[in-house]
């Protein structure tokens, strides 16, 4: 049979999402537990009623009311579907067949994925010992063909997160030429004060990317942002997939501005139940890296498979990364609990190679 599609998709790994069950408590997708924010789910039901029309393919409003919330221009913002997308649109304005797309490893696992579909060379960086990213590894790692560089902080799945002085060392470091895609996704949960719009006002070549999907709770909905040089923003339209950012997504993410107090809010909530978790299990034994995310990582390698099946077993779905390690969203102070009760179980701790007495 004569192929029809391209021959190196064979080697392009699918994206898999964390599992789920109706069954089972899930902690495998970094989501929010909690509905929508107050009006939102009022600004849906409102914007659905016009689904028979397109949506506003430069997502206007929505991008004004970014422009007011976050003091930047309207012409530096552009929208995507989820950040996932627009990461996608940054591979395709800035590489060719061949050019090369650095990130640390392991980090989010669309990169390679989106690097692969281009057609560029994905170059992952191995994490430092502290699960964070060795920005000096990634410095060395720039050749000719270096187009695009993402840096994701806090980073999914290990939840750490850069500083300002080390981060702009390296923004400052990298030639003007590539171009430096800041992922911030989680953003919100952060409590080290780094803000990469503020350090992206300088420096051109720095995109920064942000989503609704996690800490604003509309992972269903898919909508994100960049924020980045005017330049980059038109490069970004020109492959930006048509009416990608529904009606009902603008309308959402419009209404999630307005209840910005109720958020700061529940992300408190989040950060005091994250670090609650990360205390019990380091007090059991368990090494776990400091998270500015709403997710904790232990780094279990060979043991992560087993470790995830035997949790899943015990009702609470978590995520296994390959021999890495696993990765546990923070939920309500009951589903934590519930994952506490068996990380802390004896079988557990003798899965994970810690010492019982």
């Amino acid at each position: 049979m004569t192929r029809v599609t391209r021959a190196d998709l064979d080697s392009i790994p699918a994206y898999v999402p964390g599992r789920s069950s109706p069954r089972a408590i899930k902690l495998a997708s970094n989501e929010s537990t909690q509905g929508p924010l107050p009006g939102v789910a009022q600004a849906i039901a409102d914007a659905a009623a016009t689904a028979n029309r397109y949506p506003d393919n430069t997502s206007a409003t929505l991008i004004r009311a970014l422009s007011e919330s976050l003091d930047v221009p309207t012409e530096s913002i552009a929208t995507g579907c989820g950040s996932v997308g627009l990461c996608q649109e940054l591979v395709q304005i800035t590489c060719k067949d061949g050019d090369e797309v650095i990130y640390a490893w392991r980090s989010f696992e669309a990169y390679p994925v989106v690097t692969k579909v281009a057609g560029a060379t994905p170059v992952p960086v191995p994490l430092t010992a502290e699960q964070g990213h060795d920005l000096d590894a990634m410095l060395a790692a720039i050749t000719d063909r270096t187009r695009l560089i993402f840096v994701c902080t806090p980073n999914n799945p290990t939840g750490t997160a850069l500083g300002r002085e080390e981060l702009e060392r390296f923004l400052d470091a990298v030639p003007a030429n590539i171009v430096v895609a800041l992922d911030e996704a989680y953003f919100e949960y952060n409590r080290s004060g780094v803000d990469g719009i503020e350090l992206a006002r300088t420096r051109p070549n720095v995109v920064v990317l942000r989503t609704f999907s996690k800490a604003y709770g509309l992972a269903g909905i898919r909508v994100g942002y960049a924020v980045a040089d005017p330049a980059i923003i038109t490069a970004l339209a020109k492959v930006h997939t048509t009416f990608s950012v529904s009606s009902v997504a603008q309308a959402a993410a419009i209404a999630c501005l307005r209840a910005r107090d109720e958020l700061l809010q529940r992300t408190h909530v989040v950060v005091a139940e994250r670090d609650r978790v990360r205390d019990a299990l380091l007090a059991a034994g368990y090494d776990v890296s400091v998270t500015e995310a709403n997710f904790v990582w232990l780094p279990l390698r060979d043991r992560s498979a087993a470790y995830g099946q035997a949790s899943a077993d015990a009702g609470v779905l978590i995520r296994p990364y390959a021999t890495d390690g696993v990765r546990v969203t923070i939920g309500d102070a009951h589903e934590n609990d519930a994952f506490l009760a068996f990380a802390t179980s004896a079988a557990a701790l003798q899965l994970a190679g810690i010492p019982t007495p």
